[in-house]
């Protein structure tokens, strides 16, 4: 006797929406959602699309009505809440736009809190497509599976994100001239904290002195090669996942 097939399945597609989502509720899709649900994923009535709202966690729908440019979804149960995601903040200095495109990528897929994009004195950019930079958080996140967006703050100088800086958040600083080792550093305080990266260039003499003199500052090294700022972003994070983050949690639960 054949198996019964997993439900909802693995291969549906998942979308962000706008709408709260509740029991039994209707939701319209229309835009760039709908002509990915049409026209890449070719959904037909009956369909399972999974939700996720920011707010709620992830329910499963049912098309009902597939129109040429509008779809019609159906809420049928609730999955799971919206997932609980380590109190980490990136701040990565701005860097082409190609490249930073990479770093709201998989900074969302690994799993932060917020992402606080900075401007420092040698960025070779220093302004970022709102619009844009929500659109490739959230496609990151429905493709990971996360039910919960990463804040994403506007551009802000360097100066301006120190002179703010909470007092009980550690700001973990990739230094070229050197810190602690980062995995040491990381497994030895805990959260909140927040990963501070640097442009193309690095910082300057001035900048990492305000840096280093900032109490909540703990300077750290990836090691002992010069990264691009998204390679140092990627390597930063993995490694505080990894030591003080949801991976190390999941590694505690199945010893």
């Amino acid at each position: 006797m054949p198996a019964t097939p997993a439900w909802p399945p693995k291969s549906a597609p998942r979308l962000f929406v706008e709408q709260r989502l509740s029991p039994d509720a209707r939701i319209a899709i229309d835009g760039p959602q709908a002509h990915y649900l049409i026209k890449v994923m070719r959904i037909q009535p009956g369909s399972t699309v999974m939700l996720m709202d920011n707010a709620t966690g992830e329910w499963a729908a049912y098309a009902g009505e597939v129109g040429k440019r509008d779809v019609t979804l159906e809420i049928v149960s609730h999955l799971r809440p919206r997932e609980t995601v380590p109190n980490l903040w990136l701040c990565p200095a701005l860097l082409k736009k190609d490249r930073f495109d990479l770093v709201l990528e998989k900074a969302t897929e690994l799993g932060v809190a917020a992402i606080h994009p900075i401007v420092t004195r040698r960025c070779v950019a220093d302004k970022l497509n709102p619009e844009r930079a929500r659109t490739i958080v959230t496609e990151a996140a429905e493709q990971c599976a996360r039910t919960a967006l990463p804040d994403l703050a506007p551009p802000t100088k360097l100066d301006a994100l120190l002179a703010d800086w909470l007092p009980d958040r550690t700001l973990f600083f990739a230094d070229e001239e050197g810190g602690m080792e980062a995995a040491s550093a990381f497994a030895k305080h805990g959260t909140p904290a927040a990963l501070l990266i640097g442009p193309e260039g690095g910082f300057d003499d001035a900048e990492r002195a305000t840096i280093r003199a900032l109490p909540q500052s703990v300077p750290i090294t990836l090691g002992p090669r010069i990264l691009r700022g998204e390679t140092a972003a990627i390597a930063s994070l993995s490694i505080w996942m990894a030591q003080a983050g949801d991976w190390a949690e999941s590694r505690g639960a199945q010893e």
